[in-house]
């Protein structure tokens, strides 16, 4: 134990997403050594360094211990934030920031779509009175909280994205930019807000939770498990789950009422055919090969099988080839042509697997397909008419599953998607908004006698389809 601080201050400072400590003599080396297992000592100049994200643990190391030290990291200071924003906080937003800040300001808030996540946001850097930072996954999310953070806060936000790059005391970056210049903003912000939190535990994501000093972090999701289980990490990067509420908890008072549907239909005898055969022919394959595509790292082989021996690339061609007559067979066609008849005073959503798929519906329906190539002019504008009633049906794959409000849609027609939980948990919260006269609806097109009957078994395990 030290028991009289160094005569000198130690020198803390942030270096590209690190941080140097300079002026120690060897008793506290040691005692730091053991209590931050990452310190180390760089080759290059000889200084020890931490992680920028053990900047709050470090402090108040110094603090409870008593030493001294000259703080040259943190380049921002304490101010006070208004809310313009006069709206009285629903009781599951007040409670999640009340666990939030008894947490120490660091923690995991995990509320379904449509449930206000951004007003906890918005309370968080109030109370806080740090210039924060608010990271999301997409460039139309980035845009979406950069208007209403502007009109909440009534200040110019900066943005990081999408060709900006302008740091101000209330930014908004995507996951991207955040890791790519952490090291130019990383000791900019005393509080980090990540919003659709399980895209952080990414190999490269992380980065920008560990180049940062913040010491008060907030994460925001509504589906934080990782197929992964890289979602273990966000308690590290952001703290651990604070407060969590349900659909079911929610739905009625804050969430549309809403019901979930299984349309089983059945493949053409032509179509059955041609699956069992495609089907038959990659079973036999990956039996002579002694692997499964479900078996640990069988399906990274698979593909590296496929590029190189043509018995691979034909097995692969009979995965395609099944997928494509699961996505699109005729049956599902027919099954939203009826749907759609049902539902023609209601605002639709199809959803997808693939691009390929949102284009034939699309085609087929008249109905305009939102994909990741579609202009961003385009897609407002499409969205926009969704929203007046213009446009009452959308077809999308992926674009849709998270963060762009669409709270008019009160119908998903899934034709098909990955086997994923929360995936299929971010489409039923694509309709779960709030809006008047709203009963929501979710059917999910399967195709009997199929794998398709298991992807929907395993993608529907949430309470929300119990």
């Amino acid at each position: 134990m030290i028991n009289a601080p160094a005569i000198d201050p130690v020198l803390v400072r942030f270096v590209c997403g690190t941080l140097t400590l300079g002026g120690m003599g060897s008793p506290l080396i040691g005692e730091l050594a053991t209590r931050f297992s990452e310190m180390r000592v760089d080759p290059k100049d000889g200084a020890w360094r931490l992680p920028a994200i053990r900047y709050r643990q470090l402090i108040e190391f110094f603090v409870a211990k008593g030493i001294a030290f000259l703080d040259q990291a943190r380049a921002y200071n304490r101010r006070i934030f208004n809310l313009a924003d006069d709206r009285t906080p629903f009781e599951h937003q007040s409670e999640a920031i009340a666990s939030w800040w008894n947490s120490g300001g660091r923690g995991l808030v995990v509320l379904p779509t449509g449930t206000g996540k951004s007003l906890v946001a918005n309370l968080a850097i109030q109370k806080t009175g740090r210039p924060s930072l608010v990271v999301c996954p997409t460039i139309d999310l980035m845009h979406q909280w950069h208007i209403q953070l502007s009109k909440t806060f009534g200040e110019e936000v900066g943005l990081a994205g999408g060709g900006f790059l302008d740091w101000r005391e209330i930014t908004v970056s995507t996951y991207d930019s955040a890791y790519l210049h952490v090291e130019k903003w990383g000791n900019r912000f005393g509080l980090i807000v990540f919003d659709e939190a399980h895209h952080l535990p990414g190999p490269t994501t992380q980065l920008a939770a560990r180049g940062a000093i913040a010491p008060f972090r907030l994460g925001l999701t509504a589906t934080p498990e990782r197929e992964d289980g890289s979602h273990v990490v966000m308690a590290d990067l952001i703290g651990p789950l604070v407060y969590e509420r349900g659909i079911h908890e929610l739905s009625g008072e804050h969430l549309a009422d809403y019901q979930t549907n299984l349309v089983w239909v059945d493949l053409s005898g032509e179509e059955r055919q041609q699956y069992d055969h495609e089907a038959c022919l990659l079973k036999d394959y990956l039996a002579t090969k002694g692997y499964s595509l479900g078996s640990s790292g069988g399906w990274n082989r698979f593909i590296r099988e496929s590029s190189r021996s043509p018995e691979a690339r034909r097995a692969f061609k009979s995965f395609l080839v099944q997928r494509r007559i699961l996505q699109q067979c005729e049956a599902k066609m027919q099954a939203v042509e009826d749907l759609l008849e049902r539902h023609h005073k209601d605002r639709v959503l199809l959803f997808t697997a693939d691009n390929a798929t949102v284009y034939k519906v699309a085609k087929r329906f008249l109905v305009p397909a939102l994909t990741h190539h579609t202009k961003p002019a385009e897609r407002k504008e499409i969205l926009q008419a969704f929203h007046d009633g213009r446009l009452p049906v959308l077809a999308t794959s992926r674009v849709l599953n998270e963060g762009v409000d669409v709270p008019s849609a009160g119908v998903a027609i899934v034709l098909s998607g990955s086997g994923t939980v929360r995936e299929h948990v971010q489409r039923l919260g694509r309709i779960l908004r709030k809006h008047e006269g709203k009963n929501a609806v979710l059917h999910e097109l399967v195709v009997r006698g199929t794998k398709e009957e298991f992807v929907s078994r395993r993608r529907r395990n949430h309470d929300a389809y119990q």
